[in-house]
């Protein structure tokens, strides 16, 4: 006997062999070939943007959509020199959207671009350290052949 169980967003569905042995009694449904949304991708022939596609990641349908169309479709046409330049304000209402609900769209963390920066300073500053050791220690000896002579 299968069993299911939800965790999350997942929905786990165990099967037994019983239930394999079974014919399916799922029907395919056959493609249609005038479905301008089957497997077009992003931008569809007639140049219209597929919001459909899987590779929008969902961002056309959450609750910030509207915003994100605006934004999208607005650098989609745009037929400004800097494609684009033409949409600032729309993509900064998709932005301020996407601030309100932060548990959707995470920012990247402060902290640990921060600790990154802070890293990097220590790294280039050790590494400073040593050439300026480098330095001294190399004069060190002129200086004292220098003495000597």
């Amino acid at each position: 006997m299968s069993s299911v169980r939800q965790e999350g967003k997942d929905k786990i569905i165990f099967v037994t062999k019983e239930d394999h042995e079974t014919p399916s009694s799922a029907e395919l449904v056959e493609e249609d070939p005038n479905d301008p949304y089957e497997e077009r991708g992003l931008i569809l022939p007639n140049g219209e943007i597929n919001w459909n596609c899987p590779c929008l990641g969902g961002m056309a349908s959450g609750p910030c959509g509207t915003e994100f169309k605006d934004a999208f479709s607005c650098f989609h046409y745009s037929k400004e020199e800097v494609k684009g330049s033409d949409c600032l304000e729309q993509f900064r209402a998709m932005q301020e959207c996407m601030q309100r609900y932060p548990e959707l769209y995470p920012q990247e963390d402060e902290k640990s671009s921060s600790k990154t920066s802070q890293d990097s300073t220590e790294e280039s500053g050790a590494n400073s350290t040593s050439a300026s050791e480098q330095d001294s220690n190399t004069s060190q000896p002129d200086t004292e052949s220098t003495a000597e002579s």
